[in-house]
């Protein structure tokens, strides 16, 4: 377009300027012809309402997040460096891909899934896991320490970003676990590996994940994050406050309303687990 002349120009000299590569200039480029088209006028005559609108316009036609955001890319580039418009830049917001529904399990394929784990060891730290919703490295860090029966709590430490928290601990689950002690013996690491001077290896219980969906023909993809996910979905169902469930997870974010609240020890003992609602046996049949 003869209109895009003078700014493609020197638009071309700003990018050259910073250096950017001849395959970022040429994609730039296309994106703000492609914006003048749209709306058959010279971008420069063009506002923040109509990036808005092309913004909205992009999305209708399906196109990928991705190069969504290149185009945000160069609009702001264009604005903000080639038409000295400092302030418009960060008014063009980059697209934020929609995070998928994480997979969650219901109480009965919970059972199911736990049930279908042969090993005991695994299955107490595949239960602990889900009844307390632990990330995987947090369940294998556990130390006898670590789990408080007069306080009813369990202390993890160093959970995502070295932080340490306190989650409940579920009566039904001290139950199991003091089945579990008294049969496996442990002696420092609530479940140690081959080596008891080193807690079981992570991928043990990734392992186990796998073999026990496949067992309990559950056609879900399940791991030691689907129990967490579906930890964190059963309290919500069961009307637990979300900035509880966000303490218990240790999110800084638990959702775009939530933001991180320190509740109190009293709230956490008194918030009881999803686990307790299941009736599961312990201990594999020999």
């Amino acid at each position: 377009m003869a209109e895009m002349s003078p700014l493609r120009r020197r638009m071309t000299e700003d990018m050259t300027v910073r250096n950017l590569s001849p395959a970022t200039q040429r994609s730039y480029l296309h994106a703000v012809s492609k914006f003048s088209r749209y709306f058959g006028r010279s971008p420069d005559q063009l506002d923040l309402e109509d990036v808005r609108a092309f913004q909205v316009h992009l999305v209708s036609t399906g196109i990928s997040w991705p190069a969504l955001n290149q185009t945000v890319c160069a609009l702001r580039f264009f604005y903000g460096v080639t038409l000295g418009h400092g302030e418009i830049p960060e008014r063009i917001p980059y697209a934020r891909e929609p995070h998928k529904l994480p997979v969650v399990m219901n109480a009965d394929e919970v059972v199911r899934f736990l049930e279908a784990v042969p090993s005991l060891k695994t299955r107490a730290a595949l239960t602990t896991a889900y009844a307390a919703g632990l990330r995987a490295s947090e369940a294998v860090g556990l130390k006898i320490g670590d789990i408080d029966g007069v306080r009813m709590v369990i202390r993890v430490e160093h959970g995502k970003g070295g932080k340490d928290r306190t989650v409940m601990l579920s009566a039904q689950l001290l139950g199991i676990l003091r089945t579990y002690w008294r049969l496996a013996r442990p002696k420092q690491w609530l479940f140690p590996g081959r080596d008891e001077t080193k807690p079981i290896d992570v991928q043990v219980l990734h392992a186990a994940c796998r073999s026990a969906r496949a067992a309990a023909g559950l056609a879900k993809r399940v791991t030691v994050h689907t129990l967490r996910h579906s930890f964190a979905t059963h309290l919500l169902e069961n009307g637990t406050d979300i900035r509880i469930i966000q303490v218990l997870l240790g999110h800084a974010n638990l959702s775009s309303t939530a933001r991180y609240t320190r509740v109190s020890n009293g709230l956490i003992r008194r918030t009881q687990s999803p686990l307790d609602r299941l009736t599961l046996e312990v201990v594999p049949p020999a």
